[in-house]
């Protein structure tokens, strides 16, 4: 006996369940362009005709009649029909069915359907063609869609937390007296995959005075620098923002420079209106934990904010001029090649350091970052400006070598080696080593204090001698002959 047949279509029970199984999958591949694309699944749901049906989806259960254009469009975006038996293109009237099959012929003509199949409507065991083809999805180009329809809602933005708006009233402030610096031996190069190669050379500085001068690290400007320019010669490009949103390009031309802080001025000839200086502040007050803000030009994405917090203090800084530069400040603020001579500021936007410097294995910041702390600069700057070098006090002795000193047995102390005549070490009593009759070596005088700043070796003598000045008069304690001797000393410049 033949299986009983549906009516309409005549389709077995068998053929009907595959069929129903087949639709219910939620994938379908595009009719125009062969896009492939997932479908909402709407838990298997079927539809029936003639009637309002609840689907079961994402949001809960929706009503819809399921054929009108209100009720897809309404299903497609997961909205509960309204329209159910008032919308006068509802597909239980005679009219908009006819209506609704010319419109989708003329889509399909255009070759721009794309349809999706919510599934297929049985009615007493019977799968009907019409109910097929009315349950088909709407093109993505109805033209009965608007565009505020599918515009979805915008949030506005609001007040910002007061900490977030402290933060970017802090830039607001403090960008324009941040500048761009380029080395006027050394440009920007573009690659082959178009981005632009920033050289070491290219960095950041900041302006110091109304009178137009910009202090920056002497490593960014040093391979002008190595050219042993006089004073007054233009050595890089300055780039200034104005409050017009806008950047201006000056010439800046070489005011003074000191390798052993890092540190170099220039001067550029800008309107007054163009120089906004930065506020000093006091490094000797900073504490572990204290937020810091820091503003460059990394990589050559000019005016650049990254926020840390200070990290440590008194750290050595290994400059890339090659020297040491003690009582620096450490960062977790990002650092990146072309940050150097940025402004490191304190949570009130008052200058706490010049970024100099990073520790990293990549040649990016690693949370590892130096800046010279500003009491440094705010004492070094004026004579830059002034003698166009720092007048840095010192002894003028020579002082051996830690490997040399402890061939010889010196274990704490700065061994003095030489004494100029008529020098103020000389004047004061400073004796150097020597050789004896008999020629062995005699140790001349270890100097192991400063004032009651004890003295381990040269480095810790240097560091004690930067925080006076040239003419003062200090105190030195020296070991000679295993005795200590205090011998009063009046600093000159260093020629060293």
């Amino acid at each position: 006996m033949m299986p009983p047949v549906s009516q309409g279509l005549g389709l077995s029970s068998q053929t009907l369940s595959a069929l129903s199984l087949i639709l219910t999958v939620p994938k379908m591949i595009a009719s125009a362009g062969s896009e492939m694309f997932q479908d909402r699944a709407l838990g298997g749901a079927l539809l029936q005709t003639g009637g309002v049906v609840p689907v079961k989806s994402r949001r809960g259960f929706l009503k819809f009649c399921g054929a009108c254009t209100t009720c897809r469009r309404n299903v497609s975006r997961m909205m509960v029909c309204k329209s159910v038996g008032e919308d006068p293109q509802c597909s239980r009237s005679s009219v908009s069915e006819q209506n609704e099959m010319s419109k989708r012929e003329g889509i399909m003509e255009g070759g721009r359907m794309r349809r999706r199949t919510f599934g297929a409507s049985i009615v007493g065991g019977a799968a009907t063609l019409p109910s097929l083809l009315e349950l088909q999805a709407r093109a993505l180009g109805d033209p009965t869609v608007t565009i505020d329809e599918v515009t979805p809602s915008v949030t506005p933005a609001g007040t910002l937390p007061p900490a977030e708006e402290r933060t970017v009233e802090l830039f607001e402030r403090n960008t324009y007296s941040v500048v761009n610096i380029f080395d006027v031996t050394l440009r920007p190069q573009v690659n082959m995959t178009g981005s632009v190669e920033v050289p070491e050379g290219n960095g950041s500085g900041f302006i110091w005075d109304e009178e137009g001068h910009i202090v920056t690290n002497y490593h960014v400007i040093g391979s002008s620098l190595a050219r042993n320019p006089p004073l007054g010669q233009v050595v890089a490009r300055v780039t200034l923002l104005g409050a017009d949103g806008y950047q201006k390009n000056f010439e800046a031309k070489l005011v003074g420079a000191d390798k052993t802080k890092d540190l170099a001025v220039l001067d550029v000839d800008a309107p007054v209106e163009l120089l906004r200086p930065v506020n000093l502040g006091q490094s000797s007050k900073l504490r572990v934990g204290q937020r810091c803000l820091a503003i460059g030009n990394p990589f050559g994405f000019d005016h650049t904010l990254t926020v840390g917090v200070v990290s440590g203090l008194n750290r050595d800084i290994y400059s890339q001029t090659g020297v040491v530069i003690g009582g620096g400040i450490q960062t977790d603020a990002a650092i990146n090649p072309g940050n150097s001579g940025g402004v490191l500021l304190d949570s009130r936007g008052n200058l706490i350091g010049i970024n100099t410097a990073i520790f990293t294995r990549t040649g990016t910041s690693a949370g590892v970052g130096f800046a010279i702390p500003v009491d440094t600069v705010a004492k070094l700057v004026p004579q830059l400006i002034a003698y166009g070098k720092v007048m840095r006090p010192g002894l003028n002795v020579q002082l051996a070598p830690e490997p040399v000193a402890k061939q010889l047995n010196v274990r704490s102390g700065a061994l003095v080696l030489t004494v100029p005549d008529r020098s103020a070490a000389a004047k004061a009593g400073l004796i150097a080593t020597r050789r004896g009759l008999a020629g062995n070596i005699l140790l001349g005088d270890i100097i192991v204090g400063v004032g009651d700043t004890a003295i381990k070796n040269a480095q810790e003598l240097a560091k004690a001698l930067d925080s006076f000045q040239v003419g003062d008069q200090i105190s030195l304690k020296v070991q000679r002959n295993d005795q200590i001797q205090d011998l009063p000393l009046t600093l000159e410049e260093s020629t060293r």
